[in-house]
């Protein structure tokens, strides 16, 4: 519904932003056409700053001015002098290599408008190599001087003549289509439904593991057996994470979180009326699989909204609601599973309703937000406006299929894991945390319930101090932005205009030795002579130190890959999950024959192996991405 009423606004603003130029144009006593109006500017600089991907408007209009562009015409108050200086022929290995292959193609590059991630990802060096002639040109209104956002560019047409295509961008840096330029409430909203998502995925992969007991002895099978349904969901994490990134790059995110989430919940529901354990884990892993959208999708859809700056504060939005879904599913699932008035189907059955409350809002008031599709508007837009079918889109032109980019997208992840060692190292880190996180749902019940006799209500309750650990981290956020405007500044004096990736680290380096820390204490001071309260304030300090690696690890990747960030992340996305899906099968084996004093000092002892990492690629990390075939230099 959101997007509907989004494409209708934009529409119309489309209509005024023609109609202003029309104005402008006319307004130096010359109609308006872009057969008639458009001269070749030879002087870009004084044109005013021409952005990479947008160039200077040319709108085409039906008239009777027979002059036409495609014939390289002049515009009135040009001559015929200044446009050939303005043929600059531009080499570049990618025309040169096509030369080889028997023809010149002109690279077709996003607008990054100095913001990575909204025009950016894996397709932008995909993109059509539409042109046949090495020609890049900027034009202009008949001032040629206003920056609309329209880059002419050679094309060949169907009848193998020579021709022009039309690619739309947006206006300038100021343009309200653009999701940047969008209110402060409006980007924090939907920030705010991103997360939602996220939390309620979250919370489904855990909530049933705290009702294991009354599910197995429905089923009559045991309660390993049973984990199984948490396991598998986890694991359907994994494969999801791999195809809903070039599936959203086609269709925009707002479809794929709306379709992905109706038939997550179906599986939901399918889960809770299921009539044995087959069906069940069956119906688990499909949910699972539809539930990873969040995991791939938020990472992009939040770099659609926010800067650079503004997601150091922006993003632990999404990762504390990422991560609060987990730790509040055994809160609720606890007392479920303790109840003797309610079925442990019951915890099936709440994730399905709040589910269905997040998707009804999502529906209603999520714009979309990825520029391509935001852009393909625009071209429809002014198709109709002109007549002129001329005017695309950069995601109208490229020239590889979407079979492609499935294929691409599912062995690229495998590539980059076995060839990058930071995607290697973050990878193995989050895999360690997220099986120590994920076998808590199991273990906490030799933690709290063997040791100090909670009940299964209370049991989950003690999960909440993992939540404010989460919370407590987000304390950092301020310090560090407050980093960020100072160093952002000196590298601004020395003539840069971005933090290097490693900035995103320090998050990580606040945190990472809070994580074995937590588990050694955790771990030896869980004795029935000890107060409960030791092994809950380590469970705080633990909330704390997984966030602020979750953080870092997402933020640096995605800097630090920017075009690939999506195969990384996915990659990263894929271990983690089924890792800790194959954990939990034997977490509870683990617990019982080790004891929980040993359990925890083993994982305690994994996490401190890691510490290292996120300090080592701080100081070495801009001589690793100098090595990496995909980084960026």
């Amino acid at each position: 519904m959101q997007s509907i009423l989004q494409y209708r606004r934009f529409g119309k603003y489309v209509a005024r932003q023609y109609e202003r130029d029309k104005s402008k144009a006319e307004a130096l006593g010359q109609p308006y056409n872009s057969a008639a109006g458009l001269a070749y500017s030879s002087n870009e600089n004084a044109a005013g700053p021409v952005i990479e991907g947008e160039a200077f408007h040319a709108q085409y209009h039906a008239n009777t001015d027979t002059r036409d562009p495609e014939k390289g015409e002049q515009a009135a108050g040009g001559d015929a002098a200044t446009q050939a200086q303005d043929h600059t022929q531009t080499e570049d290995p990618e025309k040169q290599l096509a030369e080889k292959d028997g023809g010149s193609f002109e690279p077709i590059h996003s607008a990054p408008s100095g913001r990575e991630g909204s025009m950016a990802g894996e397709e932008s060096e995909h993109m059509s190599r539409a042109s046949t002639v090495a020609t890049r040109r900027s034009l202009g209104t008949a001032l040629g001087t206003t920056l609309t956002g329209i880059d002419v560019r050679d094309r060949s047409t169907k009848e193998g003549g020579q021709g022009k295509v039309f690619v739309v961008g947006y206006e300038g840096e100021k343009d309200i289509m653009d999701p940047h330029n969008w209110s402060f409430t409006t980007r924090i909203g939907a920030t705010v439904n991103i997360a939602s998502i996220g939390w309620i995925v979250g919370f489904a992969s855990s909530v049933d593991s705290a009702a294991l007991t009354q599910a197995s002895m429905d089923f009559g099978v045991s309660e390993v057996a049973e984990s199984l349904a948490t396991g598998l969901f986890l694991i359907g994490f994994g494969v999801g994470a791999l195809l809903a990134g070039p599936v959203s790059e086609t269709i925009g995110r707002n479809p794929v979180y709306i379709t992905t989430l109706s038939l997550y919940m179906i599986f939901i529901m399918a889960s809770a009326l299921a009539p044995n354990i087959s069906a069940q884990l069956a119906f688990r892993f499909i949910a699972g699989c539809f539930a990873a959208t969040p995991l791939t999708c938020a990472g992009g859809s939040i770099s659609d909204l926010w800067n650079p700056m503004e997601r150091v504060y922006a993003f632990p939005v999404f990762a504390n609601a990422a991560f609060m879904g987990p730790i509040f599913g055994p809160v609720v699932g606890g007392f479920i599973g303790q109840s003797s008035l309610v079925s442990w189907r019951w915890t099936e059955w709440i994730t399905l309703i709040i589910s269905g409350l997040i998707l009804f809002n999502v529906v209603l008031f999520q714009p979309e937000t990825y520029a391509p599709i935001l852009l393909k508007w625009k071209a429809s837009r002014l198709r109709e406006l002109t007549g002129d079918d001329r005017y695309k889109a950069e995601v109208e032109i490229r020239d590889v299929t979407f079979v492609k980019r499935l294929g691409r997208a599912l062995y690229r992840p495998f590539l980059l894991t076995f060839s990058e060692p930071i995607i290697i190292f973050i990878a193995l880190y989050l895999t360690v945390i997220y099986i120590i996180l994920f076998t808590f749902l199991n273990g906490y019940t030799f933690v709290f319930t063997e040791t100090y006799g909670f009940s299964e209500g209370i049991t989950g309750l003690s999960f909440i101090g993992i939540g404010i650990g989460l919370c407590l981290a987000s304390i950092l956020v301020p310090i560090i932005y407050m980093w960020a405007k100072r160093d952002l500044a000196k590298i601004k004096e020395q003539g840069g205009d971005r933090l290097p990736p490693e900035f995103r680290l320090w998050f990580a380096m606040f945190g990472a030795p809070a994580i074995p820390i937590s588990m050694l204490w955790m771990g030896w001071t869980a004795y029935p002579d000890i107060s409960y309260w030791s092994p809950l304030a380590a469970s705080v300090l633990f909330g704390y130190g997984i966030l602020c690696v979750f953080i870092s690890s997402y933020q640096y990747i995605i800097d630090a890959y920017e075009a690939y960030a999506a195969s990384a992340l996915a990659s990263a996305t894929l271990i983690r999950y089924v890792a800790a899906g194959g954990m939990i099968e034997v977490s509870i084996p683990f617990y019982k024959n080790l004891g929980v004093h040993w359990t925890l000092t083993i994982l305690g002892c994994l996490s401190a192996l890691l510490v290292p990492v996120p300090y080592l690629f701080y100081i070495y990390g801009v001589k690793i991405r100098k090595w990496s075939k995909y980084a960026v230099a």
